[in-house]
């Protein structure tokens, strides 16, 4: 496995393993891997002869008050996992690198995609992440890039930047990763405590109770997110979404429609830690 920290030494490194005739995929991630990273590997695998992972904690999609300084940093423990899965290329960039020391003169701002959700409460958070993808992707030229449900909005984002902005790579989303208990994976979840961390789950299990009393008729589902949300306070989230929404436009949606999909999201503070998870469904 290579290691690269400068744009020519990664674009170097990729160029030669095309040149040897390979698919590249390739894997962004802040780091802190998780098993849910590494099912972004193992999928990168089935479609990819090569693989490069990012590993950069990009303040751009931190606001003044979120955890930029204290988000977990595990280089070296990162770095043996990508060697275990045949990982090809670590790409390592610093903020001199990916962003310069000059004035900027360009930002990237999304229309409609960005009104609810994560980005209805994260201000900034989704410009930040549009911006360091749309780089990554000019650095790094893969054919294939993969990302996780988890993040749907996120991956619903990112696919509208490829197609507006003409990037030539496949998008592949992975399911989303899960402790044996139905929590989402998340690099966030060591903040949660030993109590915090046996709560978690409910999150998941508020979810599959929704979507089942969807699928089991329930077309103006209000009423029940709104009970979810307050059954999930009374033990001990603090809500911040909880609704359907169109899989395409990411706008709250009140009457379901037969033959059509939908996701069902939730974002909520346990503690300290905000969660998030959602599940993807067809009536």
């Amino acid at each position: 496995m290579k290691t690269a920290e400068t744009i020519s030494e990664i674009r170097a490194q990729v160029r030669a393993l095309k040149k040897s005739g390979k698919k590249v995929a390739f894997v962004p991630t802040m780091g802190a891997l998780h098993g849910g990273h590494l099912s972004l590997v193992k999928m990168a695998h089935e479609f990819a002869d090569a693989i490069v992972v990012s590993i950069y904690v990009n303040p751009e999609q931190f606001a003044p008050h979120e955890d930029f300084g204290t988000y977990p940093r595990t280089i070296e423990a990162d770095l043996e996992l990508c060697k275990k899965e045949n990982v090809d290329v670590v790409f390592m960039p610093d903020t001199e690198t990916m962003y310069g020391l000059d004035k900027k003169y360009f930002s990237i701002e999304i229309e409609e995609l960005n009104t609810h959700l994560d980005g209805g409460s994260r201000s900034g958070y989704f410009q930040g992440i549009a911006l360091v993808v749309n780089k990554l992707f000019n650095i790094v030229e893969p054919d294939i890039a993969v990302f996780g449900q988890k993040d749907y909005q996120q991956y619903r984002i990112i696919e509208q930047m490829v197609k507006e902005f003409n990037h030539d790579i496949e998008l592949l989303m992975a399911p989303v990763g899960r402790a044996d208990d139905g929590l989402a994976l998340s690099s966030r979840n060591v903040y949660l405590s030993k109590e915090e961390r046996s709560i978690a789950p409910k999150l998941y299990q508020a979810l599959t109770y929704v979507e089942q009393q969807i699928k089991n008729g329930v077309k103006q589902p209000k009423l029940l997110l709104q009970h979810q949300q307050e059954e999930l306070e009374a033990k001990g989230f603090k809500n911040d979404y909880l609704s359907v929404y169109s899989l395409d436009t990411l706008q709250p949606v009140e009457q379901l429609s037969p033959g059509n999909k939908y996701v069902l999201a939730i974002a909520a503070y346990l503690g300290k830690t905000r969660l998030i998870d959602n599940l993807i469904f067809e009536i």
